[in-house]
């Protein structure tokens, strides 16, 4: 029998079965697909020989992760490929806006006046990732921060609105490049916190890159469980689990699902007013993916975007401003803000021989059943000119179908849950320990749990610490 049972194999369930096992615990993992990784899986989605990932893509909290540093994966098969530049946004001119490694190549796409201001404001914290990325991303396991004053100085200007904290820049371009960024959240700019999102994604950028692992997501899973098998841990797919009762015993259980899965899974072993606080957790909007089979690369008219695995496409501060809120209000953009990889030009394995992937999504509201397909073929023709004429095939998945492919994506919604007010921070509950119900031995580890969503498995990380702390304090 297991001392602890895992039940979701995506990046947090894997990373919390690791952590366990590698703390000498025995662990069970029971993963309902066909195949672990939940949103960091690979397929052929639209013809033979091109890999597409099927949710996330880019990993720079992934490569910077403090429990994916610190296990031997590289081992057990996974190889991060890094671009020449991680992100770049293209302008209406032609010209773009380039995420670098180096500070000095990104102040150099920006407007002289503000090249001292983007320097201040995002070097001190990519300089001390690690420690930023410990006490930010592990902010809930129950240690003390490497470096308070760090993650404080952070945390000031991460519960600014992006809205508020362009306005310290003079020119167009870092306000876009931010606010792009800040898109991730799906949230509109004018929401607190946003600016966290942002200064978190470029810290990420200078200091460890926005790399994706070769082969695609799924290697990066695969590697994971392969480290769990590797000390004990048994890994179960195909094994849907409807209730707690079709679990063996044990003595901790740790669910890498949404709250509604975990609270309809333990049933009445929740409390009453944990059931409440759970039925109040609130989703967010959704992702329209497009995957693309194309016959060469993205024809983009900005140079600077042949160099870089990720492109954000959004022509203007109030464009990208427009198309957030939208959403929020419960329509589709006409111009959406898209968040493009285009891995393939950095790693061959992904496309035959000139073919090029690539991956798209726009976002829609939570649940919409519509096509954005045109709007965001529209979208990419105004950068790259002659877009359409290089699709072999494409692979559009809406909200509905990406729920289908991953159960904790409801209504598509790929943030497991809104990043909106206090539930930005505060999820899926308020609680000291968010992970632990009041049952010592139910856990929940998805990214309905802080620090959210991404691909860091750091929720995992901070479930399975809380679930040592229970076990070691049991006769």
């Amino acid at each position: 029998m297991p001392d602890a049972v895992v039940v979701g194999a995506g990046p947090n369930g894997l990373a919390a079965a690791a952590t366990l096992a590698r703390a000498g615990v025995h662990v069970a993992v029971y993963e309902a697909n066909a195949t672990v990784g939940g949103g960091a899986r690979t397929d052929e989605l639209t013809l033979p020989g091109f890999r597409h990932d099927i949710c996330s893509a880019v990993h720079p909290l992934g490569v910077g992760s403090p429990i994916f540093r610190s296990l031997p994966l590289e081992q057990h098969g996974l190889e991060w490929v890094h671009p020449d530049v991680p992100l770049a946004h293209p302008l209406p001119d032609g010209t773009a806006i380039v995420l670098s490694r180096s500070i000095d190549e990104t102040v150099a796409s920006l407007e002289a006046v503000d090249a001292r201001r983007y320097r201040r404001m995002v070097a001190p914290f990519a300089e001390r990732w690690d420690d930023l990325a410990a006490g930010v991303l592990g902010a809930f396991s129950g240690g003390i921060p490497r470096d308070p004053l760090l993650v404080a100085r952070f945390g000031v200007r991460a519960l600014l609105p992006i809205d508020v904290l362009v306005r310290r820049f003079g020119g167009k371009r870092a306000p876009m490049l931010l606010a792009g960024m800040a898109g991730h959240a799906i949230t509109p700019l004018s929401s607190p916190f946003t600016s966290g999102v942002a200064l978190l994604f470029a810290a990420a950028g200078h200091a460890v890159g926005w790399p994706f692992p070769r082969g695609g997501a799924q290697s990066l899973s695969d590697a994971l469980a392969s480290y769990v098998r590797s000390l004990g841990g048994e890994v179960r797919t195909g094994a849907r689990i409807e209730s707690v009762r079709d679990l063996p015993a044990a003595d901790a259980y740790l669910f890498d699902t949404t709250p509604e899965a975990f609270a309809a899974i333990v049933g009445a072993r929740l409390r009453r007013r944990e059931t409440r606080a759970l039925s109040r957790y609130r989703h967010g909007p959704a992702a329209f993916k497009v995957d693309y089979a194309l016959d060469g690369p993205v024809p983009w008219a900005a140079q600077d975007c042949h160099r870089a695995g990720t492109v954000h496409v959004g022509a203007s501060l109030d464009e990208i401003r427009a198309a957030l809120h939208a959403v929020h209000r419960g329509a589709a953009p006409d111009r959406p803000l898209l968040l493009t990889a285009q891995q393939s030009r950095f790693d061959p394995t992904r496309a035959p021989d000139g073919s090029q992937t690539f991956w798209v999504y726009g976002h829609v509201p939570f649940g919409w059943t519509g096509d954005l397909t045109d709007a965001i073929e529209q979208q990419l023709e105004r950068f790259a000119p002659g877009f359409r004429d290089r699709v072999l095939a494409r692979a559009v998945t809406g909200p509905p179908g990406m729920e289908a492919k991953n159960a904790n994506l409801v209504g598509g919604d790929i943030s497991n849950g809104r990043m909106l007010g206090v539930q930005t921070v505060l999820r899926p509950w308020k609680k000291l320990v968010p992970y632990r119900a009041a049952d010592p031995a139910l856990f929940l580890c998805s990214a309905a749990t802080p620090p959210g969503p991404g691909v860091h498995g750091m929720s995992g990380y901070n479930a399975a610490q809380a679930a040592l702390r229970s076990l070691r304090a049991r006769p």
